[in-house]
């Protein structure tokens, strides 16, 4: 990522403005923004924006300048922006009042009904704009309105601000289901809410989805998908695709993936993001993805569905169907939103993965519900985020949450009081033990939704969204191509002489490695000093010089070469930390042990089978997962190559018999398939599942076990000579022994 930030910031390099919609039209373009939090300084105090104010993203400005909007009364949209003619990618942003502009007049149909004018002409925006180091600074400002701005009691009504959340959505569908029309279900949440201002939508929010909730069913682009999903598996033997209800009677949702999403997780199975952002009643296509992280750091596809039944049963099938496509591998963890029923489901189907809730999702949900002291308290949200992002121990934290609390006389919250019990499943300092794939730790699914991130608005329908989906998959292919190219083509500058360096510039993948190396720098301003020596293992205390009062302790086994950090970097994001790699200098440890190699951020991810789950912590059963079986049939297919390699008259009769092999697997499993799409249909749900084609794999397979053949002899013939070498080594000492023997005996009988 840190590669393109020369190259965007060029003047001449950027593409002619453009306008993309605005709030009025797709107010849902602030309700998918992650909680990226700005980086603050002594002049923001109150949260408001300033010249030269610095962002972690583009998405964490738009969401902070919606933010503050909401406090003094405003709505927002987005206006123009420049493209990077290198890349294509977004470099400069204007975000503006919604009511800046005139809107177009036209007289073409007069019959047609007038929209009311809300465009009055108003200058204030905010202009960001992306800088070399990756950040996002504010450029230009303008504050000042044309117009009256609208007083805390009615800023609920204004379009940026308003959104049905998952749990309010959970909550409609109950109510309309006992039969609640949208003036009792308003009611409810008025009651709930404390008032109309606090609810966070309004009547015709309510009764839009209320009405798409009655219609959410695919209707006559039902056809469509069905033609495409048949026509996708047709040419793509590897496409899995399940209805619920089958083609005949589909009663809900709708899952695909194609044989490189299912490749992809094969390699990257540890973390799993269910998005579900696009499922929001503003977007006309409830689209869901599965996605994960590749070995560049860049999101990964693992499948995709079409939510059109929200019920937990229909959750728990849609789980179910992606862990059969998926070879019933189960992830170490997943990232879903907050909501009641999805909770369910995944406490169901994934009980031994770790659950987190969408870190963004909290955030924009406590503007809903905290508006008032957002409003009260305008320094609030800014120490709230702090707290969260920013503490570095559970101590720390809940020291930090009770002054915070304490400070604003909030002790009785109910969902203040309703997050801290679910603490565990969203904060990132007690998520730090269990491997989320993100480069920060305290970054928390900034990136949920990038995957789709340009391809799908609110004008997106189904027929639009299949084409979009194509796209992005092949953009997405392009960046991964690009990253792979540069990591074998672009040797990354070495800073040090460490040898550790030079092995993790020859192992990792060039963004991995970049990362890796930032730590193994910044370990030149850290101490480690011995605090505690007792059994077999050392107590470091790790501290920046300047800095004791942010040491980190390391627990090192100097036999086993394994140490333990307070910071639990290398547990979370799978890249060792700077603390253990200040103890690896000290201790004398030159390269990096192989157990703090994890495969799947190094170049070679995907090449081998599968991705190594014993080095990850998953079960690892004879036969029970695809990576035991795979790693099984590789051995005795290495056994098998070796043999047949010894003459030409075996070798022929090798390949006989792999083909007839071929034959015979490809029958199974396709008996198998159909075995699998049979036992599956029970009531009213039918899953239809596709496979890949097998002689495919084989072949690949076996290709694979050739080349690793070859590296095997490279490396027997490299240790016979290491061997050799040895050999002459002990009789030189030998001789030299012998020599200096006889010269002692001379000397004594001299």
């Amino acid at each position: 990522m840190m590669e393109f930030g020369n190259e965007v910031m060029e003047l001449d390099e950027m593409t002619a403005s453009g306008v993309e919609e605005d709030a009025e039209t797709n107010p849902e373009l602030y309700e998918d923004y992650e909680s990226h939090h700005f980086v603050p300084s002594n002049r923001d105090s109150h949260l408001e924006p300033f010249q030269g104010m610095e962002f972690d993203s583009e998405q964490a400005a738009r969401i902070f300048y919606n933010s503050y909007a909401r406090r003094f009364g405003f709505s927002t949209r987005v206006s123009v922006y420049q493209r990077s003619r290198r890349d294509g990618s977004i470099i400069c942003r204007q975000i503006v009042c919604s009511r800046e502009g005139f809107r177009r007049c036209s007289n073409d149909n007069p019959s047609k009904r007038q929209r009311t004018i809300t465009r009055v002409g108003c200058k204030a925006q905010m202009t960001v704009k992306k800088q070399t180091s990756g950040k996002w600074a504010v450029t230009k400002l303008v504050k000042e309105h044309n117009h009256e701005l609208v007083p805390p009691d009615k800023v609920h009504c204004l379009r940026s601000h308003r959104h049905v959340s998952g749990p309010a959505r959970s909550l409609i569908d109950t109510l309309q289901a006992a039969g609640m029309g949208p003036s009792g279900v308003m009611s409810v949440f008025i009651k709930e809410s404390g008032g109309v201002s606090n609810v966070g939508f309004t009547k015709v929010d309510c009764q839009n989805y209320m009405s798409s909730s009655r219609q959410r069913t695919l209707g006559s682009c039902g056809q469509f998908v069905f033609d495409y999903l048949k026509q996708m598996q047709a040419g793509d033997p590897g496409f899995f695709f399940a209805i619920q209800g089958g083609f005949d009677n589909p009663t809900g949702n709708i899952f695909w993936s194609d044989a490189d999403s299912i490749m992809n997780y094969s390699y990257f199975a540890d973390t799993v993001t269910f998005d579900t952002t696009y499922r929001t009643n503003r977007y006309r296509v409830p689209f869901a993805p599965f996605t994960g992280w590749n070995h560049h750091g860049q999101p990964v596809l693992f499948g995709c569905a079409l939510l059109l039944n929200e019920s937990e049963s229909s959750f728990v099938w849609l789980f179910e169907t992606w862990l059969a496509a998926m070879s019933g591998r189960h992830p170490i963890s997943i990232t879903t939103d907050q909501d009641r029923i999805i909770r369910a489901a995944v406490a169901q189907v994934f009980p031994g993965s770790r659950h987190r809730f969408c870190k963004w999702n909290v955030f924009r949900e406590a503007q809903e519900k905290l508006s008032d002291i957002y409003q009260s308290y305008p320094a609030f949200e800014a120490e709230f985020q702090r707290c969260i992002n920013a503490t570095e121990t559970v101590d720390e934290f809940e020291s930090c949450w009770a002054n915070l609390l304490h400070k604003y006389d909030i002790e009785n919250n109910e969902w203040l009081h309703a997050m801290y019990n679910a603490r565990q499943q969203w904060v990132p300092v007690y998520l730090r033990d269990t491997f989320f794939g993100e480069m920060s730790i305290t970054q928390g699914s900034d990136s949920i939704n990038s995957y789709f991130d340009g391809y799908i608005n609110a004008s997106t329908n189904v027929q639009m969204l299949i084409k979009q989906h194509e796209k992005a998959i092949a953009s997405r292919y392009e960046k991964e191509v690009k990253a792979g190219y540069d990591t074998l083509n672009r040797d990354p500058v070495l800073k040090t002489p460490s040898p550790m360096e030079k092995q993790a510039a020859k192992l990792y993948s060039r963004t991995i490695f970049l990362k890796f190396q930032e730590e193994l720098v910044d370990t030149l301003a850290y101490s480690a000093t011995v605090v505690d020596d007792v059994g077999s293992e050392i107590m470091y205390r790790v501290a920046k010089f300047g800095e004791d009062h942010k040491a980190c302790y390391v627990r090192f086994n100097a036999f086993e070469k394994k140490a333990r950090c307070s910071c639990r970097m290398f547990e979370f994001s799978g890249i060792t930390c700077r603390h253990i790699l200040a103890v690896f200098r000290v201790t004398n440890i030159l390269t990096l042990p192989s157990h703090y190699i994890l495969k799947r951020w190094t170049r070679n991810a995907k090449s081998g089978v599968l991705l190594e789950e014993c080095s990850l912590g998953l079960p690892d059963n004879s036969q029970d997962s695809a990576a035991a079986r795979c790693e099984n049939l590789s051995q005795e297919l290495i056994k098998f190559v070796e043999a047949a390699a010894e003459s030409i008259h075996v070798y022929n009769v090798a390949m006989d018999a792999l083909h007839e092999a071929g034959r015979k697997v490809a029958a199974a499993k396709n008996h198998g398939s159909r075995v699998t799409q049979n036992a599956l249909i029970g009531g009213s749900k039918q899953l239809q599942v596709y496979s890949m084609d097998q002689d495919k794999k084989i072949e690949k397979l076996t290709g694979e076990l050739e080349i690793a053949s070859e590296i095997c002899e490279a490396y027997r013939l490299k240790l016979h000579g290491v061997l050799k070498d040895l050999e002459e080594q002990k009789l030189k000492v030998s001789v030299k022994v012998q020599n200096v023997r006889v010269n002692l005996k001379d000397k004594m009988e001299g």
